[in-house]
């Protein structure tokens, strides 16, 4: 008989330990956005893949592994998503004059100046004004950079990308002058008709199509560089919205490569190149790269008096923004989505815009649909839009930041009454039971704490307004958490892989200092990110997980 037992215990001794992983993360706080809402301390990874997430003692007793880590206490989470940016325009801006937080026109001419000499050929190209932001709030001329670069064409977005100012020599190799008239776009003038430089939207975009582009090794190089910053701010995926398709087929070729080591969801541009694209190949969707989405604009930028509003701007009462869409042609491309089986996210800033996408969104979707076609930004919001998106399941992709960058100055925009109905992100949320959070980078920073702080405190970064900007239409932040993971990968298709930490899921996390959960927001905002893991591969790690 105690021949029997001591059998018994070794046998039961022999199962300790006994299943391989490669990894395993304990001593943590593991919050896993499951359906039961499941905390854990310790997760087993195999081939990329969460096998198991569970106790302390049970996961170390259970699994061996090529690589355990302690994590002192720290927090993991299901890898954060940016449901709406510009990976690849982020990028290339790594190679061009940075312009965010110059406080002057002629502080933007200076940085210029020292930028090109930086680079003594070609084009000078920045992004990052914001008029806004300056004791003189108007548009800029010409006429500084002109004297500056009186051959050397330059081109300088501003932080939206809906307006630029450009010099003579850029305007001359455009072919465009104060004459020049374009639909659905801007050329301003000066009181003698001549063009100040300033571009908004449609005139904009045909003058940054004669700006030579990076070769593809060049762009390789600074997508890696980006990444780099991407994933030290905690981010697993991103959804770039609006890529040529030429873009496309390169973060393509990288991830075949496996050089693409962030998850990319790359929306499609609206242009004739995508159409014929997808007329010859079926939706993409592999590991790293999912493009299976048409990205349209249907207005500007409110900074920028591009967004398109139904009565006119406060500050501008006989301008009511511009449509970049005639109506026909643009439910016709949405056909063109629904029969190719494309997912639709349409740019609607201007309460004009979202009455225009939602009743064709309606007359196509016809009522409830798993199609989730998504409304990016929703700023200004018109009376019957919130039934609209809640009849035929559109869903809102909005980005908290503009709220708190916004807020200084889009009352004066928007008026009283109107204002109330913008940035109104709870109401979004209970149309359909979730919303999807991002930044838009690089019109705003990367950082996805500064957007749980934003969307939960409703302040900028200085903790400004005391209160909060209509803190009614502030998020909880468990809201908060969700719009940047598990709704962020229902509006992408990808619940079924990420978006929680569950058996069988990816192994995408973000570990931070600190549960965000449990603190406050100001207390969250100031959390350090100590590891990005994407697939079970350490991306980015410090301090004590570096060990």
């Amino acid at each position: 008989m105690r021949g029997l037992v001591v059998v018994a215990l070794f046998a039961a001794g022999c199962g300790f330990r006994g299943e391989s992983v490669d990894l395993i993360v304990h001593n943590a706080r593991v919050v896993t956005l499951d359906p039961m809402g499941t905390v854990g301390q310790a997760v087993a990874v195999r081939e990329g893949r969460v096998v198991e997430v569970g106790a302390e003692r049970a996961i170390l007793n259970k699994y061996r592994a090529g690589e355990v880590v302690d994590a002192a206490q720290a927090t993991v989470y299901p890898g954060w998503m940016d449901a709406h940016a510009h990976l690849v325009g982020y990028a290339k801006g790594l190679g061009e004059v940075d312009l965010v937080g110059t406080g002057s026109w002629a502080e933007v001419v200076a940085r210029v100046e020292e930028g090109a000499n930086e680079r003594p050929e070609g084009w000078v190209v920045g992004r990052g004004w914001d008029q806004n932001d300056w004791e003189q709030t108007d548009y800029p001329t010409r006429a500084l950079l002109d004297a500056a670069f009186p051959d050397r064409a330059v081109v300088l977005q501003r932080v939206d990308g809906h307006a630029l100012v450009a010099n003579g020599a850029a305007l001359r190799a455009a072919g465009i002058d104060g004459g020049s008239v374009f639909d659905g776009g801007e050329v301003v003038r000066d009181a003698a008709g001549e063009a100040t430089g300033v571009l908004v939207d449609a005139a904009a975009e045909a003058l940054l199509a004669v700006v030579p582009e990076p070769d593809s090794l060049a762009k390789v190089g600074l997508i890696k560089r980006a990444e780099e910053r991407l994933v030290a701010a905690g981010l697993t995926t991103v959804v770039d919205a609006g890529l040529p398709i030429e873009d496309i087929v390169l973060l393509d070729a990288m991830q075949r490569a496996g050089d693409l080591k962030l998850r990319v969801v790359a929306m499609a541009a609206d242009e004739p190149q995508t159409w014929d694209w997808f007329a010859a190949h079926e939706p993409l969707v592999t590991d790293r790269l999912v493009a299976r989405s048409v990205k349209f604009y249907l207005d500007g930028a409110l900074g920028s008096r591009g967004a398109a509003l139904n009565a006119p701007y406060a500050d501008r009462p006989d301008w009511k923004g511009l449509l970049l869409e005639d109506s026909a042609a643009f439910g016709e491309r949405l056909e063109r989505c629904a029969e190719l089986g494309l997912q639709a996210a349409t740019h609607c800033i201007g309460d004009r815009a979202m009455d225009l996408a939602l009743n064709l969104y309606g007359q196509i979707l016809g009522g409830t649909n798993d199609r989730r076609w998504r409304i990016e930004h929703a700023q200004v919001l018109g009376r019957d839009n919130l039934p609209l998106m809640r009849a035929c399941n559109v869903l809102p992709s909005v980005q908290p930041t503009h709220a708190t960058s916004d807020m200084y100055w889009a009352g004066q925009r928007l008026g009283r009454n109107r204002i109330r109905r913008a940035y109104a992100y709870k109401d979004l949320l209970e149309t359909n039971g979730l919303i999807a959070l991002g930044t838009d980078f690089p019109v705003e920073a990367i950082d996805p704490r500064a957007t749980f702080y934003a969307a939960t405190a409703r302040k900028d970064a200085e903790g400004m307004p005391v209160g909060g900007f209509q803190p009614e239409q502030g998020l909880t932040a468990e809201e908060a958490l969700k719009g940047m993971t598990l709704w962020a990968a229902i509006v992408n298709f990808q619940e079924e892989s990420l978006g929680s930490i569950e058996p069988g899921k990816w192994a995408d996390f973000t570990i931070l200092d600190r549960d965000v959960l449990q603190v406050s927001p100001e207390q969250a905002r100031e959390s350090v990110v100590l590891g990005t893991v994407v697939a079970g591969e350490w991306l980015y790690r410090t301090g004590k997980l570096a060990q």
